[in-house]
């Protein structure tokens, strides 16, 4: 039976049927070792095949209106894999002026030793994107929105430009999940995600999705085996689980977080609030026509306080590394996710060391606020 709610494709799409128990949930099959004589396909953990990985991957694909997709390791070893299998020595990518730092490092540490050339947009407007498009341009690689200013990027638009020219589209929808936006729909080719984010939604697995067409995948395939970054059943077992709650939980993630965008805009101790469902943001009108909510992440500006009094000083919102959980977190990207480019470079992104990136939980969020609000006063 084919689903098309989110909610019903998060709790029933993929699962696999337990037909000696008759129990409700996938099982799970620990075996990395599997009869091959009579059968039609050879299972093999490092295949991305076994029913574990599966019933995963069959629900990312429902989700993202996708045909076919892989299951790894973490986000970027999903990036990584999709881009080195997709490009060649010689090929050119372009990247978004702003990108989540790791993928921005791996372009500028590790392209390179591939002989794949590389280029960066000086804004997110389509005209920037064909600016950077030259003969050898194979790939236009999008983050909308981004990480850590939440600029949006047209999607139809770019997806567009790019199949007029013969160029793939790839894009990193960590962001804003798939309850929130389908690239797919908008003419993208290749969509990944850091299930370790939202999709896993609880701070306890690292993994990654990559979605596509059944042909790109094949191609994908093939450089995934030798690169062998696949997810134990066990893992699998429990972003499967996660995936189940994945709609209730972004729904209340994406009304805390415009709750508390609002509330921040007019504060005296917050200079600016970057988030794409206020009406004051550049990018709130493509939002509205790409997504169909504006998310659970939200940065701000803080104004006079210092960012390490004003970490120190929350009491609810943890201090963290990563996004995407249950719980409320916030870190300073130019000391975490994007610790790995110069400051020029990070200035010349508008990542000074008073922007904040929160990640909204499910949480009440008058006690967000409360929290944000009383470590405005202390910072």
């Amino acid at each position: 039976m084919t689903y098309t709610s989110k909610s019903t494709q998060c709790v029933h799409s993929g699962t696999v049927d337990d037909t000696i128990n008759q129990g409700i949930n996938t099982p799970i099959f620990t075996s990395t070792a599997y009869a091959y004589l009579d059968k039609s396909q050879h299972l093999y953990p490092r295949y991305f095949n076994t029913p574990n990985q599966k019933a995963v991957i069959d629900k990312v694909c429902a989700l993202e209106h996708a045909e076919a997709g892989l299951l790894f390791s973490s986000g970027m070893a999903a990036n990584t894999t999709a881009l080195l299998s997709l490009l060649q020595k010689g090929d050119h990518i372009v990247f978004p002026r702003e990108i989540y730092g790791g993928t921005q490092y791996l372009a500028m540490h590790e392209l390179g030793k591939f002989g794949i050339e590389f280029s960066f947009t000086k804004g997110n407007a389509v005209e920037d994107f064909a600016q950077q498009i030259r003969s050898n341009t194979r790939i236009i690689y999008l983050e909308t929105p981004s990480n850590p200013l939440l600029t949006i990027t047209d999607l139809a638009a770019v997806a567009d430009l790019a199949k007029s020219k013969g160029i793939l589209t790839a894009i990193d929808n960590t962001f804003a999940s798939p309850i929130n936006q389908n690239p797919i729909d908008f003419g993208i080719d290749v969509v990944m995600h850091s299930g370790t984010k939202y999709l896993g939604g609880h701070s306890d697995i690292s993994c990654g999705v990559i979605v596509s067409s059944q042909r790109l995948i094949s191609v994908i395939y093939q450089s995934a085996l030798c690169f062998g970054g696949v997810l134990s059943s066990e893992t699998c077992y429990l972003l499967e689980r996660s995936l189940k709650t994945l709609h209730i939980r972004v729904m209340r993630q994406n009304e805390n977080a415009l709750f508390l965008a609002q509330s921040l805009q007019t504060h005296r101790g917050i200079a600016q609030v970057f988030y794409p469902g206020l009406e004051s943001h550049p990018g709130h009108s493509i939002a509205q026509k790409q997504m169909k909510n504006f998310g659970g992440m939200l940065s701000f500006d803080l104004k006079g306080n210092n960012p390490e009094a004003f970490l120190h000083s929350l009491q609810l919102i943890q201090p963290v590394m990563s996004l995407g959980g249950i719980e409320s977190t916030i870190m300073q990207p130019s000391a975490t996710s994007h610790a790995m480019l110069s400051e020029e470079e990070r200035l010349a992104l508008g990542i000074t060391d008073r922007i904040m990136r929160l990640s909204v939980g499910i949480e009440e969020a008058t006690d967000l606020l409360t929290d944000i609000e009383q470590a405005l006063e202390k910072g």
